[in-house]
């Protein structure tokens, strides 16, 4: 089929879409008019063909467009737009540039306002800024002009379809049957862990792998700025926080979750990623009783891991000394699981260390090699 014609095709149903008796025309209407279009153009498109002609033109007006076939590939784990400049994906861990390329503005932003619309969220010049989540789960992060300098830019992070268990860090290369069984075996041991690495080194998918192993009497609560984690338990309480409304109103944040958390009696709490204050808040929580807590923070490092906690702790603006806040991280922390991304693309554990106290303003760890 020519471009002309799908062109054609395109102005006829979506000229016959405007004029739906409700004004709100429906995805169900595409079959029909595509093929009223094409009895009108004396086209014939063979049956094999007309299925897929009927999902490029529900893309096109109703879904993410070229987008779209990307988002359906199971080895598609990120899609980034950068604006008219081209769209790149990570698949199979490996940064690559498609062959989409946008030529007007406004189509993204169109793709943009298709995405965050339903979730009740909205984004223009006012509020250039929008992070949501999608109903499967899948991240949304969207900059536009003029905080975004060439361009609408927009990110999706997928969600995948079936959460991975402590077998699969195994299969996947993650890390050895002997490094999960000992992580495994701590988790059950109900010692707490921390899971650190850079950005996109696969440290949540490590954390909810581990949770699996959270015994099933066991009452949990996750809190994640957005929910990605999915457990099989069945006693789990998921939080999410919640952005300001458009009057900059009703926030609610880490910490606000993290303290109500403490009243719904957890045996373990997880936290998505401590990124500030929270992290003294999630150290008292693994200090009074709430043994076996999981998180995760950005890190170069074990060490540098625990140095973090540290700088996030005293962000909390209570006037804590740092030897109290270090006192706390060496009863609180038990394993720094640490996480990287090699050149191949894939994500596997490069360190465990134990954390056995802090003295004298240094943490004491030990590699661990199961």
């Amino acid at each position: 089929m020519t471009l002309a014609l799908r062109a054609r095709l395109e102005r006829a149903i979506v000229a016959r879409l405007r004029d739906a008796p409700d004004g709100r025309p429906k995805r169900e209407q595409i079959a029909p008019l595509l093929r009223e279009a094409l009895v009108a153009e004396r086209a014939v498109v063979p049956s094999g063909e007309m299925r897929a002609l009927e999902r490029w033109f529900d893309d096109k007006l109703f879904g993410l467009g070229e987008l779209a076939p990307l988002l359906r590939d199971e080895r598609v784990s990120e899609v980034m737009v950068n604006g008219t400049r081209g769209v790149w994906v990570e698949r199979e861990g490996l940064l690559e540039r498609t062959g989409i390329r946008f030529s007007d503005p406004e189509e993204i932003l169109t793709l943009i306002e298709r995405l965050v619309a339903p979730l009740g969220r909205r984004i223009d010049h006012a509020d250039p800024l929008v992070d949501a989540r999608l109903p499967d789960g899948s991240r949304v992060h969207a900059v536009i002009p003029p905080i975004a300098l060439a361009g609408p830019v927009l990110t999706i992070r997928r969600f995948s379809s079936r959460p991975l268990a402590p077998d699969d860090l195994v299969r996947l290369g993650t890390a050895s049957e002997t490094t999960v069984a000992y992580l495994v075996e701590a988790v059950r041991a109900r010692r707490s862990i921390l899971v650190s690495g850079g950005t996109s080194s696969g440290k949540t998918t490590t954390l909810n792998a581990l949770a699996f192993a959270i015994g099933a009497e066991e009452r949990i609560v996750t809190i994640e700025d957005s929910a990605e984690l999915r457990l099989p338990q069945a006693n789990v309480v998921s939080l999410e926080t919640r952005p300001p409304s458009v009057e900059g109103l009703g926030a609610i944040d880490v910490r606000t979750l993290l303290r109500n958390a403490l009243r719904m009696r957890p045996d373990r709490i997880l936290v998505g990623e401590v990124r500030g204050g929270e992290a003294l808040d999630m150290l008292q929580a693994m200090n009074t009783g709430h043994r076996g807590s999981l998180t995760t923070a950005h890190a170069n490092g074990p060490y540098h891991a625990l140095m973090r906690l540290e700088t996030m702790a005293l962000m909390a603006g209570v006037d804590i000394p740092l030897a109290a806040v270090r006192e706390q991280i060496g009863h609180g922390i038990d394993l720094i699981v640490h996480q990287e991304r090699d050149a191949a693309g894939r994500r596997r554990i490069v360190e465990v260390a134990e954390l056995q106290g802090c003295a004298e303003g240094s943490y004491a760890l030990r590699t661990v090699d199961p």
